[in-house]
């Protein structure tokens, strides 16, 4: 009843191609290639040069996106104590509310 049946393989069918017959070939060595020439190094490149207006721009332009992003952080911090005080003071109203009914009755 509980004893596994093994599957047997079909036969190939269609038309079966014989293995290839492989033949040993001989190798021929060349002579070696001459060493390449060394290829003379690029011009080495012009370094940058900062004039004291890039200077300026680049501190002025630093100092703005440091003041911008603070103030965008600053203020996502505000909105979420505002509505955690917010959320806070509703639920001391509401359970104020519950409390004075219950004593009502």
């Amino acid at each position: 009843m509980l004893r596994p049946k093994v599957p047997t393989n079909p036969m190939p069918t269609g038309i079966v191609t014989p293995p290839a017959v492989i033949e040993p070939t001989t190798v021929v060595q060349h002579p070696a290639a001459p060493a390449p020439t060394p290829v003379a190094p690029a011009a080495t490149r012009p370094t940058v040069q900062l004039t004291p207006g890039a200077v300026i721009a680049l501190v002025g332009g630093g100092t703005a996106v440091v003041l911008v992003v603070g103030a965008v952080l600053v203020s996502l911090l505000l909105a979420v104590a505002i509505t955690a005080a917010s959320l806070a003071t509703c639920a001391l109203v509401i359970r104020s509310l519950i409390t004075a009914d219950a004593k009502r009755h």
